[in-house]
């Protein structure tokens, strides 16, 4: 989740994502847009709860969700079975970009959207802050934040360019170095690329995540992307990370 100004903004919903969003005390209310990156489970299977979570907590105003077309197919068969005259508005947006491109403009916020190197089609995000004449004149020091969210991939040359010096970068690191012909089969990425990706976009810091079950210790995948990216965390549930 990417709460930008109290603007709240979901990357993806995996199993149980409503129970999560409970326990991280965001309201539903405020949950603005949903982007889902590819039509894995992993990706997906909690996009039904969270639906009807919402639904059954009041919300009245429309939501945006983009994603590959498929994901209309998925989403007008929860309608059809769990819709109802009062549920409010499902706006889908099928992406289809082949290089970055402007999907959503909020107040504060600009959303893009570029292809991804997967087995099927596979989006990531990049959200960049709008700094208002508002707060500039109060604030001229102030600089636009920006963070990108790159899962699942394996390495391709434009990337880093698209991504270009993002405030923060989220890259999967879904196997350490050493297993790097298991990530080329899967079409995902190794810490040490992840951190590459990182170094060569001049990003202001790496969040790596989307780890195998073979991982047991993510911070060793994080100590992996340091010998190359020193500014790299390797994210655990619900934790929080400052923009």
């Amino acid at each position: 989740m990417l709460d930008a100004g109290g603007r709240l903004f979901l990357i993806d919903c995996g199993e149980g994502t409503q129970q999560q969003i409970c326990r991280c005390h965001f309201g539903f209310v405020k949950l603005e847009a949903i982007f889902i990156s590819h039509i894995h489970g992993d990706h997906l299977f909690g996009i039904f709860g969270l639906l009807n979570t919402m639904a059954m907590c009041g919300r009245k105003t429309p939501i945006d969700i983009y994603g590959p077309p498929a994901l209309g197919s998925i989403l007008n068969f929860y309608k059809s079975f769990f819709g109802n005259d009062d549920m409010y508005e499902l706006r889908f947006h099928a992406l289809g970009c082949r290089q970055p491109e402007l999907i959503h403009t909020s107040r504060e916020i600009t959303v893009s959207a570029f292809p991804l190197n997967h087995r099927i089609d596979c989006y990531g995000f990049r959200f960049d802050e709008i700094i208002t004449p508002r707060r500039a004149e109060a604030n001229p020091a102030c600089r636009p934040k920006s963070y990108a969210y790159c899962s699942d991939t394996a390495p391709f040359p434009e990337l880093a360019s698209w991504v270009k010096g993002v405030s923060c970068l989220y890259h999967e690191a879904t196997f350490p170095d050493e297993l790097s012909a298991n990530a080329a089969a899967r079409f995902h990425s190794t810490s040490v690329q992840a951190a590459r990706c990182a170094l060569e976009a001049g990003a202001g810091k790496l969040i790596i995540g989307h780890y195998s079950s073979r991982v047991k210790d993510p911070e060793a995948l994080a100590q992996e992307c340091r010998s190359i990216f020193p500014a790299t965390f390797a994210a655990s549930d619900r934790e929080v990370f400052e923009i």
